[in-house]
């Protein structure tokens, strides 16, 4: 099969669960690395005309949006498949996939941990107090939620590994780095439990901050 190519940035969360998937299928890859600052300059505008990352490449194909990549590469390669065969468990996948993206990602992730983590690593600020107290009530209630979701089952959607847990684990692992991570799960030992499962799975551990890093300096 025709390697795939995924333009991303080391430590985007979102690049991360394109890669992830990729090491969990199985499937060689190369990485293209977008520059820091490059998002908005024509060459990657022309990959992404809303300058964010990931962007796949197959072949002559060209694909952004994360959540179309990875159903995508979960169509072409269905052995393992990570979409639920059970209609209700598909679609509680489905609305996880869009509570990571909207309410976890949008305005608590987004904040919290650019401000934690990304800030401080690539830019060397310090991180905004009052940004990170004003998103946490949204994150309480997000973290609720996905505990609540998540039940005591080993994964989001159904007993097996599904698209939600690629998705989210870059998310979460984010929060892990952060002192706001103990104040979030403290009353929620699923979403710990869940996460150092994620953490171990040799997909996580290929894709750290770290090994894209050396990925991209190798490109």
């Amino acid at each position: 099969m025709t390697d795939f190519i995924i333009h991303s940035i080391p430590g985007s969360p979102y690049g991360r669960a394109a890669l992830m998937i990729l090491e969990e299928k199985g499937l060689p890859y190369q990485l293209r690395p977008v520059a820091p600052g490059t998002f908005r300059l024509p060459e990657h505008l022309a990959r992404h005309p809303f300058g964010r990352v990931p962007v796949l490449e197959h072949g002559d194909f060209s694909l952004y949006e994360t959540q179309a990549i990875l159903r995508y590469i979960d169509r072409i390669a269905p052995t393992p498949s990570f979409t639920p065969w059970d209609a209700k468990e598909a679609a509680r996948m489905d609305q996880l996939m869009n509570i990571n993206d909207w309410y976890l990602f949008q305005g608590v992730s987004s904040v919290i941990c650019f401000q934690r983590v990304v800030g401080p690593r690539l830019m060397g600020k310090l991180p905004d107090e009052d940004l990170i107290s004003a998103a946490m009530p949204k994150a309480h209630a997000v973290f609720a939620e996905l505990a609540r979701l998540l039940g005591d089952r080993q994964f989001f959607a159904s007993a097996e590994l599904s698209l939600v847990d690629i998705l989210m684990a870059p998310q979460l692992d984010f929060f892990f780095e952060t002192p706001e991570w103990e104040t979030l799960t403290s009353a929620h030992p699923n979403l710990r439990s869940w996460l150092d499962r994620m953490r171990a799975r040799p997909s996580m551990v290929a894709t750290t901050w770290e090994r894209v890093a050396a990925m991209a300096k190798a490109a």
